[in-house]
């Protein structure tokens, strides 16, 4: 019986090649067989899915011949040896099980110690340090104008005591016995490919090749520490809610020397009780008399810069909107400003006496 091969890694029949790769090393890390709870069966299977499943051509063919996929798969390779290469991406064996070479460090770093750039080989003391995000409201004024704003916050920073080096001042450094200073150790492991060399962190230094007699008191000889900072924030003008103000270098510190992180800063804009913004324009409106209306008049109009003054023309309609250009808000990191559109509304007069309503009946408006 032709095995299910989406059912084994957990994906519909639709899904794309990333969702089927992720998948795949989800999977692989549950089940690897170095794992406390591997299961090496189970593991093979995952491979022999993802071999197919991963692959454009191969998938085609499975979704095409169902349960005589694999008999002509084995016919194929009857043909080839049952053995060689297959392609650049990757190699064949173990068992007929393949692995594309840039997975291997995704999947396997965290057991073997390789994987280029991955986790599993890289020193501490290149570790970058972590990006911080925040919220930070400011009000609309704020916003529209700019401002500068002070932020309190707990962040990991260099230790100032040992100047990140992580020894106690006056404390001697030696070169690490264990991996004779260059951070890392090899060792013979068994895998699923059989026996083979792998590296990893020196577990005496951490990967940092030196140690010494006795560790900072202030930073635990981690190099770093946590310590209440306060950033002073510049928020531009013309910034809107949803935004990021990013402050390179203000995230948590790196190890041993490694850059620090990023600070990234989401602005969201408190509402103002008469104004609306959209884009760069605000929004305003205004009441105004029938009479107003009827007659040309000329009325005060706040906006966020000053009043205005606004001239009402006659026979103005209600719901008319008004231009008041370049009195919106500045362009962020540009020039120029959005405007002001006012909104009329006429206010109906009540409770006329007799005299107003006759009045009016005699206008018949």
């Amino acid at each position: 019986m032709s095995k299910d091969y989406y059912n084994i890694l957990g994906v519909d029949k639709n899904a794309n090649k990333e969702d089927v790769k992720k998948a795949f090393k989800k999977l692989a890390h549950k089940y690897h067989p170095d794992k406390e709870y591997g299961d090496e069966a189970k593991f093979k299977e995952i491979n022999e899915a993802y071999n197919v499943l991963g692959d454009d051509n191969k998938r085609k063919q499975y979704d095409q011949f169902g349960a005589t996929f694999n008999q002509q798969q084995q016919a194929g390779q009857a043909g080839q040896g049952g053995q060689g290469f297959g392609g650049f991406g990757g190699f064949q064996g173990a068992q007929g099980m393949h692995f594309d070479m840039d997975d291997l460090g995704d999947i396997f770093g965290d057991f073997f110690g390789f994987g280029g750039n991955k986790r599993g080989s890289r020193s501490r003391s290149n570790q970058r340090g972590e990006d911080i995000e925040a919220v930070l409201d400011v009000e609309f004024n704020e916003a529209v104008f700019g401002a500068e704003k002070d932020i309190q916050l707990k962040k990991k920073v260099v230790c100032e005591k040992c100047n990140g080096n992580g020894a106690e001042p006056g404390t001697k450094i030696e070169t690490c016995k264990t991996c004779r200073g260059t951070g890392k150790i090899k060792k013979m492991q068994r895998t699923i490919f059989g026996q083979m060399q792998m590296e990893s962190l020196c577990p005496e230094c951490g990967g940092e090749g030196k140690t010494f007699a006795q560790k900072c008191s202030q930073c635990h000889g981690a190099g770093i520490y946590e310590k209440p900072t306060s950033l002073k924030i510049k928020i531009p003008a013309g910034i809107n809610t949803g935004e990021t103000i990013r402050l390179t270098g203000q995230g948590q510190a790196g190890e041993r020397g490694g850059p620090a992180g990023d600070f990234y800063i989401q602005v969201r804009v408190k509402p103002h009780s008469k104004f609306e913004r959209q884009d760069y324009d605000i929004h305003s409106q205004v009441e105004i008399s029938f009479t107003q209306a009827t007659l040309s008049y000329k009325i005060d109009v706040d906006t966020v810069h000053d009043k205005v003054k606004l001239k009402i023309p006659e026979g103005t309609q209600s719901g008319t909107v008004f231009k008041l250009k370049d009195k919106g808000v500045p362009h962020l990191e540009g020039r120029g400003y959005g405007d002001h559109l006012v909104k009329v509304k006429i206010k109906t007069p009540k409770n006329l006496n007799k005299e107003q309503k006759k009045t009016l009946r005699q206008l018949n408006i």
